[in-house]
């Protein structure tokens, strides 16, 4: 049972239902939230931030696309839901080879998500309620559309405008093998040949994607210069920071080698490649955007926050890119590919916590992204999802959640081949890796698709939501306090009431096999059963909160159970 430490809300249509029924995009919000932190408190050491797949959270014009409008109708959901800010994935113009990652012009809204205006009202939404806005970036590739792109095909071999990119000629008698062994982490060679303006076959250009998505060369003094003007271009819209992809990536190796990695021909995703990834160079860019963004704090004191995809071997690694001067944050990925296990859990949040804070950042968990097969699914039950997010809630530092979770979904994994849009499938005629199954448009209300992500008449959701979604829906988990909406709803809560929460001390706590225990701060105990048997709880009385009924003085199998105890 959880146990609720919440006040129950006075009736009132839920947030859950079709804008119609909860607010107009151009209604007032309410001024519920607390004012700011000082300007001298990071607000983002402890922060939740809800992840918004823009394309897939709520539709307002009825074309079976998410889009701005539709996050501006929804703010009220997240504020009740408790989160602390809102994460963007892009919504840039882009040609969607890559849902948007394939950036074509970086100071702009994509016509089907909405305008500049648009974004501009969200901005204000946002700030009436006291939700931070972080919105994500490209600075590894762009659009093969990008007016920088098509500029460089047209120009000649040795161009300045080639310089912007990775531009090389072949290896082979004729230029017709690519220059080196790198392969593309969706899958295929890293390298694409191009057609030169008279006609010829040409040189080759790097794409560590796919080859709509060509790699930016950031040797090249135009590029960085650029990015200083992108970044100041959304930071006077009022932004509050950025979540970085590929922060690891930027700079290959200069000459542009063949790749040492045995397993090149093999690797489709996830590159160990040592001359494409985690090159020293790139430490000085994020020392540079670190300073842009103190710049603008020292202006108004509200602190803008630097998160990076940073895709590193270790923790020790990782530590590198959140030193004083570099990132605020790295998302720590270890988690989303850890196995249900009580040991692994163990390491990787002992190491995290160890080497992370070290440095004086706080660690950014994460569960679930728009990359990655959802908890309930990956984990193999919706119990132990809801203990593995209880657990992720009461460790030290920030964490990140993803759309959808606080429902309870799970990975779609029998979507036709004819509607999956990844390239990954399309570029390895594999679903193994495709990521569309965790980013079908959420459910909201009613019992058929397209469950209130669309007003009434809609075109068919860009991907088609299954059936099972119906006991999914936002409104049934609204009006269901077993629900795992519930859940979320009173842990986040609690971080703000406990000072032990958050930011702070994990001690661990000696177990039996199969439990992991620790205590935050002073008082609150923390354990979670990945066994399949139930184990001795480690305090006597009741749980403050817990994923699933917790007897006392009992932890049952895939449960995870808080505790205050006056010492420990």
């Amino acid at each position: 049972m959880i146990t609720s430490v919440v006040p129950a809300d006075p009736p009132r249509p839920a947030e859950g239902l079709p804008a119609s029924a909860v607010l107009t995009v151009d209604a007032p919000l309410p001024e519920e939230r607390p004012a700011p932190a000082a300007p001298d408190v990071p607000w983002w050491r402890d922060a939740v931030i809800y992840q918004v797949y823009v394309r897939s959270f709520q539709d307002s014009d009825g074309d079976g696309i998410g889009d701005l409008p539709g996050v501006r109708a929804r703010l009220p959901y997240l504020k009740r839901l408790g989160v602390d800010g809102v994460w963007l994935n892009p919504f840039y113009p882009s040609p969607q080879h890559d849902h948007g990652y394939d950036v074509a012009d970086y100071k702009g809204v994509d016509p089907m998500f909405g305008t500049l205006e648009d974004f501009d009202l969200l901005v204000e939404d946002c700030r009436k309620l006291g939700l931070r806005l972080v919105l994500d970036t490209v600075p590894n590739h762009c659009s093969a559309e990008h007016p920088w792109f098509l500029e460089a095909l047209a120009a000649a071999p040795g161009s300045t405008s080639r310089a912007r990119f990775h531009f090389a000629d072949g290896r082979g008698a004729d230029g017709e093998l690519p220059p080196n062994n790198w392969r593309a982490m969706f899958g295929g060679p890293a390298w694409s040949r191009i057609t030169e303006p008279d006609g010829t076959p040409g040189q080759w250009y790097l794409h560590m994607f796919t080859p709509e998505q060509p790699d930016l060369n950031w040797r090249n003094p135009e590029v960085p210069v650029e990015f200083e003007k992108v970044l100041r271009f959304w930071l006077d819209r009022g932004v509050d920071g950025f979540r970085i992809d590929v922060a690891a990536g930027l700079f290959k190796h200069p000459e542009l080698p063949d790749s040492p990695d045995p397993e090149a021909d093999e690797r489709t995703r996830d590159s160990v490649n040592p001359l494409a990834w985690n090159q020293p160079e790139v430490h000085e860019v994020w020392r540079s955007w670190r300073a842009i963004c103190e710049e603008y704090t020292a202006l108004d004191g509200r602190q803008r926050l630097l998160v990076g995809e940073a895709s590193v071997p270790t923790p020790a690694e990782q530590a590198k890119y959140v030193r004083g001067d570099e990132l605020h944050q790295a998302f720590f990925f270890h988690l989303l590919h850890a196995p249900w296990d009580a040991e692994h859990f163990h390491q990787v949040i002992d190491a995290a916590v160890r080497d992370i804070t070290a440095t004086g950042s706080t660690v950014t968990w994460v569960l679930n992204n728009h990359d990655q097969v959802r908890t309930t699914t990956r984990f193999g039950s919706p119990e132990r999802a809801r203990a593995a997010a209880l657990l992720m809630l009461s460790l030290p530092g920030a964490a990140y959640l993803y759309q959808g979770e606080e429902l309870g979904l799970p990975e779609v994994d029998d979507l036709p081949d004819e509607v999956i849009t990844d390239p990954i499938f399309h570029r390895t005629g594999n679903r193994k890796g495709i990521r569309d199954g965790c980013r079908v448009p959420l459910p909201w209300a009613g019992t058929e698709a397209p469950y209130g992500f669309g007003p009434e008449g809609s075109a068919p959701t860009w991907l088609p939501q299954p059936a099972s979604f119906a006991r999914h829906t936002a409104e049934r988990a609204l009006a269901d306090h077993t629900s795992p909406y519930h859940l979320y709803r009173e842990a986040l809560h609690l971080r703000r009431l406990l000072p032990q929460l958050g930011e702070g001390t994990l001690r661990w706590i000696e177990t039996p096999p199969n439990v992991l225990a620790f205590a935050r701060g002073d008082g609150l105990l923390v354990a979670t059963n990945f066994g399949t048997v139930p184990a001795p709880a480690p305090v006597t009385g009741q749980p403050l909160l817990s994923s699933g009924p917790c007897p006392a003085g009992v932890l049952p199998p895939a449960t995870t159970a808080w505790w205050i105890q006056p010492r420990l």
